[in-house]
């Protein structure tokens, strides 16, 4: 990228997924990479109803401003190379998940390598994004881990490789046993929800999430 967009919401997105990709340590250095006062571009943003959350690196709406990141368990696992949420993994997605009330949050740019038809974001990464936050529910809410059993996708709107940012939620509908319900969304930068997922996730005990190396997850103070 040569120069930052001027369209806010498309500004917003991209200085996200730089900072999330972590390709610049911290906001002043983006900024003086780009030679934007950092300070007018917090401004410019703030018209538009967002806030730079520090601890999150990352502008935030205002109402959700303060969302809690979730501390990735898994990181410092040698094998850890999971292809939706490994900050590491070269080709992956580098989801990162944050807990809103009853909700696991992500955010996620597109981008046209990861296209089906043209200019038209590719199915199969839709229902990733959509059976990964899932995933983090089980991890974050439900504090265990587990695996899917079964994924349903209902594709109601195209989402466009050029899309700004996607906004991924899931919560945990019910759980009956060793099985959890999960109901997903995903919205568009214009609130639009384009995909809607449910998933059935089962639950591994406690002994067996130990044995995967799974000890607890916790959310950033």
């Amino acid at each position: 990228m040569d120069y930052l967009p001027q369209d806010p919401a498309i500004l917003v997105s991209s200085v996200n997924m730089l900072l999330r990709d972590e390709e610049y340590d911290s906001l002043e250095d983006l900024c003086n990479a780009f030679d934007r006062d950092i300070e007018e571009l917090k401004a410019t943003l703030s018209e538009q109803g967002f806030v730079y959350v520090e601890q999150q690196k990352q502008f935030r709406p205002k109402a959700q401003w303060n969302m809690k990141r979730i501390i990735n368990p898994w990181l410092n696992r040698p094998e850890y190379n999971c292809f939706g949420c490994c900050p590491s993994n070269p080709i992956g997605l580098h989801l990162q998940f944050y807990e809103d009330g009853d909700y696991i949050v992500s955010s996620w740019k597109p981008g046209t390598h990861y296209q089906g038809w043209v200019n038209t974001l590719h199915g199969g990464i839709l229902s990733t994004l959509i059976d990964e936050v899932c995933g983090w529910v089980v991890t974050r809410k439900l504090q265990t881990s587990g695996y899917t059993v079964q994924l349903n996708v209902k594709f109601r709107k195209a989402v466009s490789t050029d899309e700004p940012e996607l906004t991924i939620r899931a919560k945990v509908a019910k759980q009956v046993r060793n099985l959890a319900y999960i109901h997903a969304e995903i919205t568009n930068s214009k609130g639009e929800v384009c995909n809607e997922g449910e998933a059935i996730y089962f639950l591994m005990n406690q002994e067996k999430a130990r044995e995967m190396g799974f000890l607890e997850c916790e959310v950033e103070k």
